[in-house]
């Protein structure tokens, strides 16, 4: 019997999601004492235009494509979005801010990257995974192996891989 041809609704039904990455931005910046004090605007707009050659490839322990997105406060804020990352400012607190975002997308694979042991711990308890500020520190990657599958998480992640639990 032949297979009948799909719906309209199955050709069009798009695939999983991208892996939601969101970038504790203050936290990442400040983890590199390269001057960013005297510019943190400047120091925001720096760390985007890094985080953008991502998108595609992923971040070491984290697969591609990713969707970016880069949360401010502060002094950083008025950082445009560029293509590959969407800059949000945190109305109060940007570790509030990245909760919330991660715990909005439950449908789909969150990875948040801090350093920040307490956010680690809010961000965890919504389902969401964690890497450190070194993930993003490099150039940018060929694609990742998919979660689960590849080495181990990155040396500036606590101990923690994508998944959030102690490696």
């Amino acid at each position: 019997m032949p297979t009948p041809p799909p719906t309209a609704e199955a050709e069009h039904s798009p695939g999983p999601a991208p892996t939601l990455l969101i970038v504790d931005g203050a936290n990442v910046v400040g983890s590199v004492p390269d001057g960013w004090w005297r510019d943190r605007r400047g120091a925001a707009e720096r760390l985007r235009d890094r985080l953008a050659g991502y998108a595609a490839g992923g971040v070491p322990g984290v697969a591609g494509p990713l969707e970016i997105v880069l949360v401010l406060e502060g002094a950083a804020r008025g950082v445009p979005s560029v293509p590959g990352v969407r800059v949000e400012e945190a109305p109060g607190s940007g570790d509030d801010h990245i909760v919330r975002l991660a715990a909005a997308a439950v449908d789909r694979v969150r990875v948040v990257v801090t350093a920040d042991r307490e956010l680690r711990h809010r961000v965890t308890a919504v389902g969401a995974g964690t890497v450190g500020p070194r993930a993003v520190h490099g150039p940018a990657q060929e694609p990742a192996p998919r979660p689960g599958s590849g080495p181990g998480p990155d040396p500036g992640s606590g101990g923690r891989g994508a998944s959030g639990q102690e490696q």
